[in-house]
């Protein structure tokens, strides 16, 4: 899954690809570069940021997102990166196929009845507070089954709201109000994630805790860090990884799989 993000004020690439132009430039240069997911969001999610209206963020994502389908190949898959529903709704008619809700659905309840309704795939993801207070202070007894917990707890949720089994896939959310010794848990245990049976997407690209290990302050600069994590990530189950840098952790992926099937086919 590649990010692209549609906003002034991200992190790591914020006010890169807000024209349409540059948006379906890079989006190519992604696909060229092996990815299966384009990742598009108008409302930057970066601890301390602040809250995008809904009218905003259509005006931002759904050109990019028409064009994407105009001009690129249809068997892209790409998914809008919201917490409100109309946001969404309005990405979905634009040819967007799958909803990535960092909120869970916790933010607009008419999210899961929207995702019902259309039949779309659902990313869950697992967080403490909202993008502009998550970091303040964040703490676990035992993160990895907190949030396990609460991801099952979101899985009931959307299920009690009609959204199939199937259509359903969870985030552990990395850097989202964690510590870095929460955030290192995580990614030591994701085979815990993988357990609960749905498919788990992990996000670590460019964050700023791997930047804190590495003594790296550019978040561009992380790009071999994000591609360990990947590779981790694919050895212990997980089946969508949402980066930055596509090709680097395609190919650590490629190569983790390789491994990972030799191992599992193995005589001894």
């Amino acid at each position: 899954m590649g990010i692209l993000n549609i906003t002034p004020d991200s992190f790591s690439d914020g006010g890169l690809f807000t024209e349409v132009e540059s948006a379906v430039k890079h989006a190519k240069k992604m696909m060229a570069a092996g990815v299966d997911i384009i990742d598009i969001g108008g409302e930057s999610t970066r601890p301390g940021s602040d809250s995008v209206a809904e009218a905003q963020q259509i005006v931002r994502v759904v050109p990019i997102i028409k064009a994407i389908r105009k001009q690129l190949s249809d068997t892209v898959l790409i998914s809008i990166d919201t917490t409100i529903s109309g946001v969404a709704n309005a990405a979905l008619k634009a040819g967007a196929n799958i909803v990535n809700d960092i909120s869970a659905g916790q933010s607009d309840a008419a999210m899961f009845k929207l995702v019902s309704k259309r039949e779309v795939p659902i990313i869950l993801m697992h967080k403490k507070g909202t993008p502009k207070t998550m970091q303040e202070n964040p703490s676990y007894e035992e993160v990895v089954s907190e949030v396990v917990e609460s991801l099952m707890t979101s899985v009931e949720e959307a299920l009690e709201a009609g959204i199939k089994k199937h259509n359903i896939a969870i985030d552990p959310g990395i850097g989202f109000g964690k510590r870095r010794e929460d955030n290192i848990n995580l990614l030591a245990h994701l085979e815990d994630i993988v357990k609960m049976g749905y498919p788990v997407l992990l996000g670590t690209s460019r964050k700023r805790f791997m930047g804190s290990l590495c003594s790296v302050s550019s978040p561009k600069s992380l790009g071999t860090a994000t591609a360990v994590t990947t590779a981790l990530g694919i050895m212990a189950g997980v089946k969508i990884f949402r980066v930055h840098d596509v090709e680097e952790n395609r190919q650590a992926a490629d190569v983790a799989w390789a491994i990972k099937q030799a191992k599992e086919h193995s005589a001894f």
